[in-house]
């Protein structure tokens, strides 16, 4: 027999954490087993407003302040329009009670949020990779079996699973649900900088976005001094890698004159490091006896840095599922559907705006925006996470879909040239997408 416990947690990130401390706050044995050890890398460092209250009912706020660079706003940079960069302030959102966020170095992060989850009474594994799950024929719980850095391995009798392994997705590549996302395939490059140049006064902690012809670039200041930078970029691009990958990222910095600027006499810090198929989901969200919950759902291109604060969401949404399909077992199909639709909201709300942020139409859009109908102030609700309350946005947010197809049919011949490139990339990945939802 295998130790006992009613819920396992595959992965230490926020989705696991945030769903296992809350869990375990309900009197549930919970275990989370982290293949690492915290504290330890991970790209993703920048919040959105809507984090803010998720922290505070988690308890951890004052320690994620201590470690926070306060982001108020961001900045879209382009070179082909007129007025080359354009401000958004989170604090001209609808909702004006959500002024602000945090940009955060990941792997304290993520520590704050393990340790907060073993505080609350979860038993925590770390360097402890899962080995197994096998579930119940009858649906009544799951064997899984994990393996310690010594080598040793350890079996759990669970009654309910939660995969939160982020982009490993443990049981979306085990039950061969994982497919990738052929609307957004892409692949990104990063590392650490030390001693780039920064905004100023107010402007500071602005996460800078800048466009570029083979996709687009983050620069993301964190308190610590240190600057994560990015690009994200479309395989055919990646593909003309001739060199080692240090040098093409440098490389691929200099085609971007107004970033480059900022990095003149910065030092590398980091190993750069790439990672390809870049978007995925998976075909379905949960079973009788398991729910996914973040990156192990599905990942869309972090353009909007939504994914810290969907996979939280995710992990408040999964708590609530599981305390319903454990207490209550003739409701539990009920909270699973309920669960699939809530965490596949935020993917789509964002996925629409990603799928098209490289499009001409789009760039025109957020370069010379209007809040005709109130469409600027839905636009930075979706900026700030704030699509999952009663923040009435979704009539202002179909507007300004409207004008995107309005104004992509005034410049039809440059939309069909970007529809026809993005066709002929498609091809290359012809599976069908999975974000839009499952049952």
């Amino acid at each position: 027999m295998g130790t006992a416990c009613d819920v396992f947690v595959i992965g230490g990130g926020p989705g696991g954490t945030t769903a296992g401390a809350l869990l375990a706050e309900r009197g549930y044995r919970v275990v989370i087993a982290e293949k690492d050890r915290h504290p330890r890398f991970h790209i993703g460092e920048s919040l959105l407003p809507a984090n803010l209250p998720l922290l505070e009912r988690l308890g951890v706020g004052e320690a994620v302040r201590a470690i926070g660079m306060v982001k108020r706003g961001v900045e879209f940079v382009s070179p082909w329009h007129t007025k080359a960069r354009q401000e958004y302030l989170f604090a001209d959102a609808w909702n004006k009670n959500m002024p602000y966020a945090y940009h955060v170095p990941r792997a304290e992060f993520d520590a704050i949020l393990f340790q907060n989850a073993a505080a609350k009474g979860a038993k925590t594994r770390e360097d402890c990779q899962v080995q197994d799950v096998v579930f119940s024929a009858n649906g009544g719980g799951a064997r899984v079996r994990a393996r310690h850095a010594d080598g040793s391995t350890e079996d759990f009798e669970a009654r309910f699973v939660i995969d939160a392994s982020g982009r490993d997705t443990f049981l979306g590549r085990r039950l061969h649900t994982k497919r990738r996302n052929p609307r957004h395939n892409s692949s990104a490059l990063f590392g650490h900088f030390r001693g780039a140049i920064r905004n100023l006064g107010p402007e500071e902690g602005h996460i800078s976005l800048y466009w570029f012809e083979h996709g687009w670039f983050w620069f993301i200041p964190l308190a610590n001094g240190i600057t994560s930078v990015g690009v994200v970029v479309w395989p055919d691009y990646l593909k003309t890698r001739t060199k080692p990958v240090a040098d093409f990222f440098q490389e691929t910095l200099a085609l971007c004159p107004p970033l480059a600027g900022r990095l003149v006499g910065a030092e590398l810090v980091s190993e750069v490091q790439a990672t390809g198929n870049f978007s995925y989901g998976c075909e379905r969200s949960h079973g009788p006896n398991h729910l996914l919950v973040g990156d192990a759902l599905g990942f869309i291109d972090p353009v909007f840095s939504s994914g810290v604060m969907l996979a939280m969401h995710g992990g408040f949404l999964a708590a609530r599922a599981v305390d319903v399909c454990l207490k209550k077992p003739r409701e539990a199909a009920r909270a699973r559907r309920a669960y699939d639709r809530a965490a596949r909201r935020g993917l789509r709300t964002y996925a629409w705006f990603i799928y098209r942020v490289n499009h001409p139409s789009m760039r025109d859009l957020f370069m010379g925006p209007r809040n005709l109908l109130r469409m600027q102030e839905a636009l930075l609700s979706v900026l700030a996470g704030d699509i999952f309350g009663d923040t009435p946005v979704w009539r202002s947010l179909n507007a300004f879909k409207a004008l995107y197809y309005l104004h992509s049919l005034r410049h039809l011949r440059r939309s069909l040239r970007t529809l026809q490139r993005r066709w002929l990339l498609r091809r290359r990945f012809a599976k069908p997408s999975l974000i839009a939802g499952s049952d």
